[in-house]
């Protein structure tokens, strides 16, 4: 099984050689990714594939139900290396439904050292309680949550020193909020777009009209 891996990998390579014999030289060069994505460690969710991006052009961090715990040094050190040496322009925290680490947090049963990691979920179930018990549909209720994760770690990220030092520098840095739907393959914005906290909102746009126009996602 394990050398099956190493086959696909011969097929992969000579594939892309064929294809553009530059492509390994120039992604050797550098990468500088205008992205960074924070999402599941689902591996449904191919974080370059459903967007589209060759490797090089998104950095990727995943986690058990995209969480961006400001007590989690491997967290961090992608944040602060992304966000300061990279220095990417959009931050996109990426959820999806059907979430298993959401699952978990919702279900209210015990599963071990993960329930460590989720904490951050079940305050925020404990904190919307009175309306998802009142959602019957056991999927329903998880969607619902994998959703307002998603928007809370986007609030966090805004919160956090390295997004705040950035926007207070003048840095172009957005924040997005999106969820993937592994049943439709369709990623869906959930409009929770974070551009600067009001006292840097100004040096952030006025930084952004310095550079090049860029299409906002859909």
């Amino acid at each position: 099984m394990i050398s099956s891996l190493f086959e696909n990998n011969l097929r992969w390579a000579a594939g892309r050689a064929r294809m553009d014999p530059e492509y390994f030289r120039r992604l050797a060069g550098q990468q500088s990714p205008e992205y960074l994505w924070i999402g599941c460690s689902d591996s449904r969710v191919p974080a370059n594939e459903i967007v589209g991006l060759d490797p090089g052009e998104l950095f990727v961090h995943r986690n058990v139900a995209n969480l961006t715990p400001p007590q989690d040094a491997n967290f961090l050190s992608v944040l602060q290396f992304a966000v300061e040496i990279l220095e990417v322009r959009h931050i996109i925290v990426c959820g999806h439904y059907g979430c298993g680490g959401v699952r978990a947090a919702v279900d209210g049963r015990r599963h071990g050292l993960i329930d460590h990691w989720l904490q951050p979920i079940a305050c925020l179930c404990r904190r919307d309680a009175a309306e998802l018990d009142g959602i019957l549909d056991f999927e329903a209720r998880v969607n619902l949550v994998c959703e307002r994760n998603v928007l809370a770690q986007v609030e966090s990220l805004a919160d956090n020193p390295f997004v705040r030092d950035a926007w207070g520098r003048g840095q172009p840095l957005s924040i997005h909020g999106w969820i993937y739907s592994i049943q439709d393959g369709l990623l869906r914005d959930l409009e929770t777009t974070r551009q600067g906290p009001a006292g840097a909102r100004a040096a952030t746009l006025k930084a952004q009209r310095g550079r090049p126009r860029r299409r906002r996602p859909e």
